[in-house]
């Protein structure tokens, strides 16, 4: 009986004990990303240096798309709500892969009629189409590809965690079955 005790204690003391170790990301990805310069929705300069040290989520999307950035943005603006009612601080960048068309008013406008919150959520432009090509493919192993004759632009739907170090941690669906409890969490761990 006394053994049966100790082993069931003992196996209940296993179980919490994980519990308390798993305060870490698993399996992030480790992607480098790259330095960028950019201007906001409000005609701002912004880059990497502006989230050096900070917790951020990334997206990529385009205003005039007539498919999935819609969606996505509205996507986000759940997930910045309940990362507000949790305390958990945390930046928003929403990178246009269409930048010609995407100046910083045509972008606020968006932002705003999608429900963003620009207190920590930035909307980002004026690059060239070549430059946002590379730096979505090489940071964040995506694309972004315009091809000439065509107003759409062909690009990721994932959401994307970056880390205090600059490193991409983990990517998650953005478009449709969004994870949004799994992302409020894993960007509280990423902020201890």
């Amino acid at each position: 009986m006394k053994r049966l005790f100790l082993l069931s204690l003992f196996g209940t003391l296993s179980i919490i004990l994980a519990a308390c170790g798993s305060n870490e990301l698993e399996n992030t990805l480790g992607w480098e990303v790259q330095p960028f310069e950019a201007t906001t929705q409000d005609g701002e300069s912004f880059s990497t240096k502006d989230l050096e040290g900070k917790v951020w989520l990334a997206n990529f999307i385009f205003t005039s798309c007539e498919t999935i950035c819609p969606p996505m943005t509205r996507n986000m603006a759940k997930i910045q709500d309940q990362l507000k009612e949790e305390g958990i601080e945390a930046e928003i960048v929403s990178f246009s892969v269409d930048p010609t068309v995407d100046t910083p008013d045509v972008l606020k406008k968006f932002g705003k009629e999608h429900g963003a919150d620009f207190s920590n959520w930035t909307f980002v432009t004026e690059y060239t189409q070549e430059e946002i090509r590379v730096f979505a493919e090489e940071s964040f192993k995506t694309m972004a590809v315009k091809t000439e004759g065509n107003d759409q632009v062909t690009h990721g739907s994932s959401f994307y965690l970056v880390g205090t170090e600059g490193q991409v941690l983990k990517k998650y669906k953005g478009d449709v079955d969004v994870p949004y409890d799994q992302i409020v969490e894993d960007t509280k761990i990423a902020n201890q």
